[in-house]
């Protein structure tokens, strides 16, 4: 999606004042915990990718409003993680760009924070493992240069019986070892949580921003924090005006977000928040608030609104039987390995998946909005199952699929797979069209058609509940389903999504 910041914000931004027009998200879509850095008059921002592979998106834009995915950090994780990759941090030193990620640990599944290098913002990281393991857990990753001392701060003692720490150490100048021992900036005695920090200095203070409270899922009540102290060890003293950034506008649960400058020498603060109609369905989208400095030299806030009048990338369609710009594709990568590719006017897609685990292969992509439409055409006929999904996790997702000479609306809740209708297909030597609507209220409708007019197999025509979809801390995703042996495929012939507040029936 693309967005247009128009002068009334931009005279919001300068002056303090607030516009009035409601806030859109600067990266539509599941992008929690996002970093930011500028290489010139171009800004790149990451973040968290959780059970997605590949990991780690990157976006980049010229003017903090429209942003385009250029790639990801990770086409495969590295050798030494598991799961949960969390709260990337970009960094910039000696002509070297950093990425401290947070991922657990493959021996142990403790959550531990290493280190990626490049000469470039998006593309080219090599891996240099484990920097920080720190007790049962060390996540969200900051490093700040302090007159040419580098440190690096974390997020200690979540899962202990014990008030959680913002932990520091002195790094190396290469940036790939601490050196000393680690202090305490911050500790969380009020047990309201503690994460997601960054900091930024303003004449003789440092200024410590972080999340509190539950960052994720409906009940998340994440907001953020700021404190000051005039050495970066501390002791810092807390903002009475705390918070800095809470629910605003259509948004809920604001944190975890860092820094940067324009070339004009504005401050921004890039963070994610929950849509409160779309909320987890759409996961937590990435924002930008502008900073600012009260008379008293405590930070100001103050959210920037996006307008759009445009229409771009509310349809994207996706014709395999022509070059395609990149479709940035991700997968659950804990429980399937995909193989696809796009030749002989189709898109292939086969692969491996636990057989207990009976959603198959979902090839998916972020979704913009909660409200969306999503269609393909299945070419070929095979004891496979063919066609969309909207993935949850391994045990929660919904599709419709073609397999021999039906189609089939199925559903995967706690785990079990359930067929809840099915027709008979006309003509198996045709190509079969299938299409998934998802409405605003959480409930989604299945279609089929071999000729002009669309079958609706959603039992009784009643839309079909599908809130047991979003896992904790992601939110679902559509995309291209294959269920059957790694010797069968699924072929398609296009991938179609349209989001728009009104889908005709």
């Amino acid at each position: 999606m693309r967005f247009k910041l128009p002068v009334l914000a931009i005279c919001a931004l300068l002056t303090g004042t607030h516009a009035s027009i409601a806030q859109q998200a600067n990266i539509p879509g599941d992008f929690a915990d996002p970093s930011i850095i500028r290489k010139g008059s171009s800004f790149y921002a990451i973040g968290t990718s959780s059970e997605w592979g590949p990991h780690f998106p990157i976006f980049r834009s010229n003017n903090l409003q429209q942003w385009e995915q250029t790639g990801f950090l990770f086409d495969k994780a590295p050798s030494w993680t598991s799961s949960s990759f969390w709260a990337p941090e970009y960094f910039f030193h000696h002509n070297t760009y950093y990425v401290y990620y947070t991922a657990k640990r493959k021996s142990d599944g403790v959550s531990c924070i290493g280190v990626a290098t490049s000469a470039f913002p998006d593309h080219g990281f090599k891996d240099h493992g484990i920097i920080i393991e720190h007790g049962k857990e060390a996540i969200d990753a900051f490093v700040f240069n302090d007159n040419g001392q580098l440190y690096i701060t974390w997020k200690a003692y979540g899962l202990d019986d014990r008030p959680i720490e913002i932990l520091g150490s002195k790094l190396s100048g290469d940036g790939l070892s601490l050196t000393g021992k680690p202090f305490t900036l911050l500790k969380d005695n009020a047990r309201s949580g503690m994460e997601g920090q960054s900091i930024i200095k303003k004449g003789n203070y440092y200024y410590l921003f972080y999340s509190a409270g539950n960052c994720c899922g409906v009940s998340c009540s994440y907001l953020v924090n700021v404190a000051r102290a005039t050495a970066i060890t501390g002791p810092y003293e807390e903002d009475t005006n705390n918070p800095a950034l809470t629910d605003n506008g259509n948004w809920k649960c604001p944190g975890h977000g860092t820094f940067v400058q324009d070339t004009a020498g504005n401050d921004f603060y890039i963070y994610h928040a929950y849509n409160k109609a779309s909320n987890v369905f759409t996961g937590r989208e990435a924002l930008i608030s502008s900073l600012s400095w009260k008379p008293d030299q405590w930070p100001a806030l103050r959210p920037v609104p996006v307008a759009s009048n445009s229409k771009e990338n509310t349809h994207l369609h996706y014709n395999f039987a022509q070059p395609t710009k990149k479709i940035f594709w991700q997968w659950d990568f804990r429980n399937m390995k995909p193989v696809f590719s796009q030749t002989g006017g189709k898109l292939q897609l086969s692969g491996l998946y636990n057989s207990n685990h009976p959603a198959g292969i979902a090839l998916t992509l972020r979704p913009y909005a909660a409200a969306y439409e999503i269609s393909t055409a299945v070419l070929n006929n095979n004891k496979a199952g063919k066609g969309l999904i909207i993935y949850g996790d391994v045990s929660a997702a919904v599709g419709i699929a073609v397999r021999q000479d039906k189609v089939e609306f199925w559903v995967i809740k706690d785990g079990k797979r359930n067929v809840l209708s099915e027709q008979k297909v006309p003509d198996t030597g045709k190509p079969v069209h299938l299409k998934m609507v998802m409405l605003p209220d959480f409930t989604c409708k299945v279609y089929w058609k071999q000729q002009a007019t669309w079958e609706e197999l959603t039992p009784d025509k009643k839309a079909y509940p599908v809130g047991f979809l979003p896992p904790w801390d992601r939110s679902p995703r559509p995309g291209l389903n294959f269920q059957g042996n790694p010797d069968e495929n699924a072929a398609f012939g296009f991938f179609d999504i349209r989001y728009t507040g009104e889908i005709p029936q």
